[in-house]
């Protein structure tokens, strides 16, 4: 479904700031994969996602969906078949509309447009039963402005905004940094829920080992921007955090001294 061919990224090439953030990197994704991703800061997890979503044009090699060649394709078309949710919760959503109106926002890009009205009963309708099914009461404030929702309630409407029109591919970067860790389950929850409800192919970027074994049926872990360990089945199923960790100094040949990762 999704294959990524030797791409490479290079950010100030010819610079004393030239940086490699994804060396010559292949990856292959099935039909309802759900990829977990960890790595430590800089690895190129973010650089990753950029690079597929089509934020990023890569410097070498190519990006096929559906055997389709989206390398050179922009951002704004690959987004009518690429949903999105950002670690910032105020990145998904615009502030100052109501949640029916940024709900009606995601749901138009499967629409074609025309001079008709912008919410039809029907969809007023269908909004307010995909809210419900949040389990947050968002489905009775669908016409307060999202500015008064907190993170938690925000980062799951952009989840709902990101699959209301099923994507091919749901990209997730790391969506829960910024929530406190109960909020953080609650939104993992509904996104796993997402997920399958929606036979969604999906990938998560994630700093917390942990959640990255426990969600998905697939994990890898990036370094210096290439792929140094992938697991999956039976193998993954077995592997802990602490051999995570181990598996990690062997393959890179450094010790795992990232704070962000060790603590989560």
């Amino acid at each position: 479904m999704l294959k990524i061919e030797r791409i490479t990224k290079i950010f100030a090439p010819g610079s004393i700031n030239e940086k490699t953030a994804i060396d010559d990197l292949s990856l292959t994704m099935n039909d309802g994969d759900f990829l977990t991703v960890i790595g430590g800061n800089g690895a190129g997890k973010s650089t990753l996602l950029n690079c597929i979503a089509g934020v990023f044009e890569v410097d070498a090699g190519h990006i096929y969906l559906d055997q389709k060649n989206i390398t050179f394709s922009p951002e704004y078309k690959r987004s009518k078949y690429i949903g999105r949710v950002f670690q910032n919760p105020l990145s998904g959503t615009a502030f100052d509309m109501t949640i029916e109106e940024n709900l009606a926002i995601a749901y138009a890009k499967a629409k074609t447009r025309g001079l008709k009205p912008g919410i039809k009963k029907a969809e007023a309708k269908m909004f307010k039963d995909k809210l419900a099914q949040l389990g947050l009461g968002l489905e009775d404030r669908m016409y307060q402005k999202v500015g008064l929702l907190s993170g938690g309630q925000r980062q799951a409407l952009t989840l709902l905004m990101a699959t209301i029109v099923k994507p091919r591919l749901l990209l997730l970067d790391e969506h829960t940094a910024a929530l406190d860790p109960a909020t953080a389950r609650q939104v993992l929850h509904l996104t796993r829920q997402l997920i399958k409800v929606n036979e969604l192919t999906a990938i998560m970027v994630t700093h917390n080992m942990k959640n990255a074994l426990e969600y998905g049926n697939r994990t890898i872990m990036m370094h210096e921007g290439r792929i140094i360990l992938d697991f999956a089945g039976e193998e993954r199923a077995k592997v802990t955090v602490e051999k995570l960790i181990e598996q990690f100094s062997h393959q890179s040949g450094e010790i795992l001294d990232n704070d962000r990762l060790l603590l989560s």
